[in-house]
């Protein structure tokens, strides 16, 4: 294999995992594995391992450890820090022999032969993460007050009663007039909780507008929306960056 002078001398595959991560060290030369082994996945552990190394070629596989793992790496300086996309990953997800340590050697086999092949990703920053949190926050709310409005309505229903159509923001407000007397006692702290949650939800969405305004001013020149609607049009707040075409036949 043809090196380039500017090409790193080692390439790693690091296979995330909850508690332990898999490394495969390989010469970008030979192809030879230098090392293998297992590291608790924590960022103290990765700046001990990577900090002393010289820069190297690191691929990992997009997932819930990636956006902080990548950054300490860059930290460590490791500049060509490679975040495959694992849909398009069907040498890994196609081997019936599938193991992390499998998992390693290949991210680091396909970022020695060509970069490319790992369709890389590009994770935006801390802060741009720490706003997408904010959605997901605002989302699981509102997920959980489906859930008890749904529980609500079944359970009026199973008495032969009915509530009427009505905005989720005013369920808990316009739902207890029409409960049976004998089911109270079990859906009003039910009520309580809904009421709860829409506070919650509000405040997100006010927090949401705030991050419009300081932020994402290009949100302001779409149609007048709620905020959670117009960061999540706005390819900014986008949790990665997928290079263009034109810029990966650019590369």
């Amino acid at each position: 294999m043809d090196v380039s002078k500017d090409q790193p001398h080692m390439t790693a595959g690091l296979d995330l995992g909850d508690n332990y991560s898999y490394l495969c060290l390989i010469d970008t030369v030979s192809g030879e594995v230098i090392e293998e082994g297992r590291l608790p996945t924590t960022p103290e552990t990765f700046r001990r391992r990577f900090a002393s190394e010289q820069p190297m070629r690191i691929a990992v596989e997009a997932g819930t450890h990636s956006p902080w793992a990548s950054r300490v790496l860059e930290e460590c300086g490791h500049d060509e820090v490679l975040v495959a996309n694992a849909r398009k990953l069907r040498l890994i997800y196609a081997n019936k022999q599938k193991t992390d340590q499998i998992d390693a050697e290949n991210l680091a086999r396909l970022a020695r032969l060509d970069p490319k092949l790992l369709y890389p990703l590009k994770h935006r920053g801390e802060d741009s993460q720490a706003h997408m949190a904010i959605i997901r926050s605002r989302e699981a709310l509102v997920g959980a007050r489906t859930q008890l409005i749904n529980h609500v309505r079944g359970a009026v229903k199973s008495f032969g009663a009915r509530l009427p159509k009505c905005p989720a923001r005013s369920f808990h407000k316009r739902a207890p007039e029409h409960i049976p007397e004998a089911l109270r006692p079990a859906l009003e702290p039910i009520l309580e909780q809904i009421a709860s949650l829409t506070e919650g939800i509000r405040q997100y969405d006010r927090k949401l507008e705030t991050l419009c305004q300081e932020h994402y001013p290009e949100t302001q020149l779409l149609p007048r929306s709620r905020g959670l609607d117009r960061l999540q049009r706005s390819p900014s707040c986008s949790p990665w960056k997928i290079p263009t075409a034109s810029k990966r036949a650019a590369a």
